[in-house]
């Protein structure tokens, strides 16, 4: 009797950031200023490294992919946070909820798989320049993303199936601006202790294995770059480096200190702090990141807009 009196959950309430009228108001410009900087930075450079010859390289195939990501992952969740900030209405059905949370994780897992990739990228052009070419073909470079895409899948199958899985018939209040996934077990009406050491498990071997890839690359990267004699080749070498490594720093340090802690029950609010630099600062800033720092990426914008300004002002001589 008492397990048939339960309600089954059909939508949650996502919370989001609790304030006045006005400053919601404030939030909605802040987010989608924020929001449309992401979709134009981030467009940019996939448009960049798809017609400029200056950028057909392993390097800039991944970084193209690695922004592809960036706006799937902010269009997980942006949308929908500022609908409900402007609206006031905050619900989200279950299947919606499951469904955000499981492409935000999809995209979040195979994030970490480029970055991971892109270090061990850095360290065959910088430890092995001259053999460089041939081992970074076209068909490894595919083989590489295909490989990021296919374990990022499997990474978050497991505790997807077993979020799926669990009872959730009250209460619905997400404490989140999404579905993520420490204030949804935290509206399960069962035990949740498998599924939060299987979270906890996933969430070391995906940021930890893939850090340990990337750590180790750099390590031998840094010996490489010091047995340079030439102070000029040094810094040139490190300067193709800087940027992904700027990344790298904010994505883990945010990411390790959200999911990889056994307990989550009390940090909440921390944890939105966090997500707000995963979901809406860090892939603002990336097309910045790598262009600011990047002579090719600011020459083929330059001949990008030199073109379209030539078009604009002399159309008949582009159709002839």
């Amino acid at each position: 009797m008492e397990e048939s009196n339960k309600t089954i959950v059909t939508e949650f309430i996502l919370l989001g950031f609790q304030s006045t009228h006005s400053l919601n108001i404030l939030l909605f410009i802040a987010f989608f200023f924020v929001y449309v900087l992401t979709i134009a930075g981030n467009a940019i450079i996939i448009v960049l490294v798809l017609t400029s010859h200056h950028l057909q390289s392993p390097m800039y195939f991944f970084l193209s992919n690695l922004s592809f990501l960036e706006l799937m992952i902010t269009s997980t969740v942006m949308p929908k946070m500022l609908v409900n900030i402007i609206t006031g209405k905050k619900t989200i059905s279950f299947v919606g909820c499951l469904t955000q949370s499981f492409f935000y994780f999809l995209m979040g897992s195979t994030e970490f798989f480029i970055l991971a990739v892109m270090s061990f990228d850095r360290y065959l052009a910088i430890c092995y320049p001259l053999r460089y070419a041939s081992i970074m073909n076209s068909k490894v470079c595919f083989q590489l993303l295909l490989g990021s895409w296919t374990g990022g899948f499997l990474i978050i199958l497991v505790p997807s199936i077993v979020t799926a899985g669990l009872p959730f018939c009250g209460p619905n209040i997400v404490d989140h601006f999404f579905c993520d996934s420490a204030p949804l077990l935290k509206l399960v009406c069962a035990d949740t202790s498998l599924a939060e050491l299987v979270d906890f498990g996933t969430s070391c071997i995906l940021l930890l294995g893939s850090l340990l890839i990337t750590v180790v690359s750099y390590v031998y990267i840094i010996i490489a770059v010091l047995r340079i004699p030439s102070a000029k080749g040094r810094k040139k070498a490190f300067s193709t480096c800087i940027s992904h490594m700027t990344v790298v720093t904010m994505y883990y340090g945010s990411s390790i200190f959200i999911y990889v802690r056994p307990t989550k029950g009390n940090v909440l609010d921390f944890n939105k702090v966090g997500t707000v630099l995963n979901t809406m600062m860090t892939p603002m800033l990336n097309p910045f990141i790598y262009s600011l720092r990047n002579e090719r990426v600011k020459d083929s914008l330059r001949s990008i807009l030199k073109k379209a300004m030539f078009v604009y002002y002399h159309p008949s001589i582009d159709h002839a």
